[in-house]
């Protein structure tokens, strides 16, 4: 049964007033683009079976139509692949403007807004060598039902499925799509956007999609829905989608609107995100607004936790989760500059403003951080051509877990920092065997476990996961 818009809570702005950050910050800029080696990195970075991170720019390359990067933690930096290598019509695709997702089998998967056989978009998969493969070309029909021009990155499924939206197409019109992909290149269109009257379901969704304990996926739409502002909502992996919450159903949109990446599930089984817009002030322009950081549950009850004010920051680019358990994110405007600021949330609403960006110093962040398991955060910034940039908060090293739900007997691998000599990995308490390297662990889910952290015991100490890994049937 679908679901309307849920019901709204929001917090008293009294309590939510900017704080000095209680442990110190140390930011460095790692890399700068130049044009050649890209220009224009539009979204997150992720850390791979190595400890390095990859990550992708929209523009640059000796093609000017994107690029594959890798880069260390200490800023040493390779082009694995620049777009429109085939002449004839960027048959490899162009324009990548979302990140990589490392999947199960170690190779790392992505997509193109442009370019392919259709030239409305790819997917593709790539190794850590930078050897390539196109796995699908977007709208081979007429009408585009799969989806065309996809925005937004994708998410491996538990059960090795990929799925992802598409801003553009469907069988409705030109409103978007949900989509599932195998590796192989099947594709499923999971939902078309706008099937009703008004588009109350919502429509251009852009954001990547985040899947739950329950095996569902969530994400969100940039506009329509009840109140035309976008929406969040529930899909299963068979189709079946529930609007969850419409955004802007407060006077003056102080709930928000004008989604960005989508909602990033927190430990406590809700969803958190960022609105770009509204939230009720002024600093930002009339009938605008700064944006705000809101969670919402599985139910569709929404809180808004923090409303921006140009001064603490101004249009939010996303959220991730940290190992502590708190929130980590980015806005694009705002703060001292208005270069933008990196900031702290907790889940129930505490806000820390930890870093202020600077003009020329690695500005105008573009996506939301992400944490490596050094413990630092890593993002990408806009200014020029791009930079990366590396935020110590002094939060310690941790582990994360490819994937991060499966059943027993499941093969599983685990990310870490200076692991080797490890002599003991747990699933919420059940040992497991295991072989190791400096980077990363094999292993297998335990008969008996059940879902909980994930926990290394090495020589420097015992490195829990940044999130519980989800046992399944």
């Amino acid at each position: 049964m679908r679901r309307c818009t849920g019901g709204i809570f929001v917090l008293s702005a009294a309590y939510l007033a900017v704080a000095a950050a209680s442990h110190a910050q140390t930011f460095t800029v790692i890399k700068r683009f130049n044009g050649s080696n890209g220009d224009n990195p539009e979204a997150a970075l992720v850390q791979g079976r190595d400890g390095n991170l990859y990550g992708t720019t929209y523009n640059g390359g000796i093609n000017n139509n994107g690029t594959v990067f890798r880069i260390t933690s200490a800023g040493a930096f390779k082009t694995l692949y620049k777009f429109c290598a085939n002449f004839g019509g960027c048959l490899d695709g162009s324009g990548p403007a979302a990140g990589l997702v490392l999947a199960t089998d170690g190779n790392f998967y992505g997509i193109t807004q442009v370019g392919g056989a259709n030239s409305l978009g790819v997917m593709y998969k790539i190794n850590s060598k930078g050897q390539y493969q196109v796995i699908y070309n977007f709208c081979p029909l007429s009408g585009c039902p799969d989806g065309a021009q996809p925005l937004s990155g994708l998410v491996q499924g538990s059960d090795g499925i990929f799925y992802g939206t598409a801003q553009d197409g469907g069988a409705n019109g030109n409103f978007g799509t949900v989509y599932a992909i195998t590796p192989s290149g099947s594709e499923t269109t999971l939902h078309s956007f706008c099937q009703f009257a008004g588009c109350t379901d919502g429509g251009f969704p852009v954001s990547v999609l985040v899947q739950g304990a329950d095996g569902n996926l969530y994400g969100s739409t940039g506009t329509f829905g009840a109140n035309q502002k976008g929406t969040v909502f529930e899909i299963t992996p068979g189709g079946g989608l529930t609007t969850l919450y419409s955004f802007c159903a407060l006077s003056n949109c102080l709930d928000g609107w004008g989604l960005r990446p989508g909602v990033v599930a927190g430990n406590d089984g809700n969803f958190y995100g960022v609105t770009g817009f509204g939230g009720g002030s002024s600093n930002c322009g009339p009938n605008t607004g700064c944006g705000t950081v809101f969670k919402v549950t599985p139910n569709g009850v929404l809180t808004t936790l923090h409303t921006f004010s140009s001064s603490d920051g101004a249009f939010p680019v996303g959220l991730v989760l940290g190992s502590d358990g708190n929130f980590y994110g980015a806005t694009s405007e705002g703060g001292t500059f208005n270069k933008g600021v990196f900031f702290e949330i907790t889940p129930a609403g505490v806000f820390n403003l930890l870093h202020t960006f600077l003009t020329g110093n690695a500005a105008t962040p573009s996506s939301p951080p992400v944490q490596l398991t050094d413990g630092n955060f890593y993002g990408v910034s806009s200014s020029g051509s791009g930079s990366i940039y590396k935020l110590s908060t002094g939060l310690a090293p941790f582990v994360k877990t490819v994937p991060i739900a499966a059943p027993a007997k499941t093969a599983v691998r685990i990310l870490g920092t200076n692991l080797t000599g490890a002599t003991s990995v747990t699933f919420n308490g059940v040992a497991a065997a295991f072989t190791v390297s400096a980077t990363q662990i094999s292993t297998k889910v335990p008969v008996g476990a059940t879902s909980g952290p994930v926990q290394v015991v090495t020589p420097g100490g015992t490195l829990t996961s940044n999130a519980a890994f989800q046992v399944l049937p």
